[in-house]
């Protein structure tokens, strides 16, 4: 379709998708040397300072491969200009923005060359973020982890590809290299997956996180509003943990017996941990490496099997 320069020399198609308070320099310098697009959130350091300094570390270890950092819009984000204005000085090469279509943040992106990618879950987001002129969307459709919209990846593409021929990402419920054959074949330009990248050895994922996913069937995935008051897709197993009933119906949820030490946000998605219906291809706790090589090796067997099927 559309794929931009810049990344036509991935490997493979996928990128990693950035997650809250997993995704890390490791990951992210895994997926550069490995041959596909690692990113990260701005929010996963506590500082702007500090996500200037983990900034620093990945544009000097990327060899050149792109990467990119995922920027909250929300005006509930106070470091947003501050952040914003690292992300120019460092000219980011790819910014996946969320909460928010912004031609501000779009045009400063753009001053400087980069590209920005804004993530959606219903048509009509998908409409105000080609007005902002973003360079691409995010389709996060049913299945996915963390805030995943409702609608069917099929219906979703199709729909969108009927008034946008830019670059496409695709997510939910992806984790092997078929699953991102699948995807570009329905007309997508990249695979996003996240949920497949939390369960690698460069995660920041704690290891009983990455057990849960590797033991963990799409059944027990929960979406509910009970965390975030956004509906998401977690683990039925560590809502229970954190004493809440998977099966009770939506409302208010206290969450101050949590573990974390200071009452925020995080508190609730460190203890209670997002994952996508893509856990029915997750087994193991793999290298980002041998990771891609696998996705690598899947992807060329499924594209064998299509070009069976004139």
């Amino acid at each position: 379709m559309a794929l931009p320069e810049r990344l036509t020399g991935l490997r493979l198609p996928v990128v990693a998708a950035p997650m809250f308070l997993v995704s890390g320099p490791d990951l992210v310098l895994a997926c550069a040397h490995a041959g596909v697009l690692g990113s990260f959130p701005a929010l996963n350091r506590r500082t702007t300072g500090g996500f200037d300094e983990w900034l620093a570390l990945i544009s000097a270890g990327a060899r050149d491969a792109p990467y990119a950092v995922n920027l909250i819009v929300h005006s509930s984000n106070p470091r947003l200009d501050d952040d914003l204005e690292v992300i120019a000085r460092r000219r980011v090469p790819v910014v996946i923005t969320s909460l928010g279509a912004s031609d501000r943040v779009v045009a400063a992106v753009h001053a400087y060359g980069g590209l920005v990618f804004h993530d959606v879950t219903t048509l009509a987001h998908a409409r105000r973020a080609i007005a902002a002129g973003v360079d691409g969307l995010i389709l996060v459709s049913a299945g996915a982890g963390g805030h995943a919209g409702t609608l069917n990846p099929f219906s979703f593409v199709t729909a969108v590809r009927s008034f946008y021929d830019g670059t496409l990402l695709l997510g939910g419920g992806l984790s092997t290299g078929a699953d991102v054959a699948a995807a570009i074949a329905l007309g997508a330009d990249l695979a996003y997956l996240g949920t497949r990248f939390v369960a690698t050895q460069e995660s920041l994922a704690p290891q009983e996180y990455k057990d849960m996913l590797a033991a963990a069937a799409p059944e027990d995935i929960v979406y509910t509003p009970t965390v975030s008051s956004i509906p998401a897709n977690f683990l039925a197993e560590s809502l229970t943990r954190a004493g809440i009933d998977p099966a009770a119906p939506p409302g208010p949820v206290d969450l101050t017996h949590l573990t974390s030490p200071s009452p925020s946000d995080a508190k609730a998605w460190r203890d209670i941990w997002s994952a996508g219906q893509s856990v029915a291809g997750i087994t193991d706790t793999p290298s980002v490496a041998q990771l891609v090589y696998r996705l690598d090796e899947e992807y060329a067997a499924a594209v064998k099997r299509l070009r069976r099927h004139p």
